[in-house]
């Protein structure tokens, strides 16, 4: 006996005949952000439920040349920045009607080769690097494929690549204001990792402004935006012969893990003994247990601006890259001023 053949699936000339629409208004009702009423939209949808359609990506893709996916290339998730500005630009594209495939790449340029390979056998639309490096070489392979690539909370010298960053010298100054202002004279910075432009920027601003003041730094030490690092680091500049009385830490992601170190370690007072101040403003540093004075990275904004700008190259490639370093002001907590307490 036979098997019946599979019943066909339902097409968009099907879908306009139930709507009573052409199948131009069909296509534009399931395309976000075109030219379509409410009221027709409304009808197509129905009646596309009522058949089972769902339009084929993969054709469409094919007639106009765009997958409508973007790439998010990530070096590590552990700091608790990535996560929030993830789920932001999910959200950000979703609402443009795009999709977004996440890849976890290294700073060697053999691992971005790798996965550039990979995103680009998707013909995705767009790559954002977030505090991914890429070579000259791989930006001029994207150039070439007319892939364009935004960098998000990191920049390069190659003027190709547009990139959006918080005011990571602005930042690290502001840091260095607030601790001479607080009266701290022994301080010492434990640097975010010193092969990326933000732990290069912020501990310039940072020791640029100390300087400014007279102040000379105890210690510069590279906490390779490793919390384990971090803590080693703590424990060393601890024990020698003149401990600091404040830390800037490059990242919260390591500030949590030097602040751990110094209360429930080395049993000293924050602020009391050693006041210390993060860089980022994740959602932790305003728990009680760290009320971390941190320097704000406005994920919001720089997830808007890095979307906007992918948006504007992917509809003109000749548009000329954008370079943004959006403000980052100071946020003071309890772990630099300490708070009054009330019964």
């Amino acid at each position: 006996m036979s098997k019946p053949l599979p019943k066909p699936s339902p097409t968009s000339l099907d879908v306009a005949a139930r709507a009573g629409v052409s199948q131009s208004a069909v296509s534009r009702a399931f395309t976000p952000g075109a030219s379509v009423s409410k009221a027709t939209r409304a009808k197509v949808m129905a009646a596309a439920e009522e058949l089972g359609y769902r339009p084929n990506v993969l054709a469409r893709t094919l007639i106009t040349g765009r997958s409508r996916i973007v790439a998010l290339v990530v070096a590590y998730l552990d700091n608790q920045f990535y996560p929030v500005a993830l789920e932001k630009f999910s959200k950000a594209f979703q609402a443009l009607g795009y999709h977004v495939l996440v890849f976890m790449a290294s700073n060697a340029d053999e691992d971005v080769a790798h996965v550039l390979d990979g995103l680009l056998d998707y013909q995705v639309d767009g790559v954002i690097m977030a505090s991914v490096s890429i070579s000259n070489r791989l930006a001029a392979r994207c150039e070439t494929a007319g892939v364009p690539v935004v960098l998000f909370n990191r920049r390069q010298d190659d003027e190709r690549l547009s990139a959006i960053t918080s005011d990571n010298v602005a930042g690290g100054a502001k840091a260095a204001d607030h601790l001479v202002s607080l009266g701290r004279r022994r301080i010492a910075h434990v640097t975010g990792w010193s092969g990326s432009s933000t732990g290069r920027d912020r501990r310039e601003g940072f020791l640029a402004r100390l300087d400014a003041h007279g102040v000379a730094p105890v210690a510069v030490v590279d906490g390779m935006y490793d919390r384990e690092v971090a803590q080693q680091l703590t424990r060393a500049l601890c024990a020698g012969p003149e401990r600091p009385d404040a830390l800037f830490v490059g990242s919260d992601h390591m500030a949590f893990a030097v602040m751990d170190t110094l209360r429930f370690e080395l049993g000293l007072r924050v602020p009391d003994d050693v006041a210390v101040v993060g860089y980022d403003d994740v959602p932790m540093a305003g728990w009680p247990a760290y009320d971390l004075t941190t320097v704000r990275q406005s994920a919001d904004a720089m997830v808007a601006a890095t979307v906007e700008t992918l948006m504007a190259r992917i509809d003109d490639p000749s548009m000329a890259p954008r370079h943004l370093r959006i403000d980052a002001p100071l946020v003071v907590r309890g772990s630099t001023v300490k708070r009054e307490t009330t019964r």
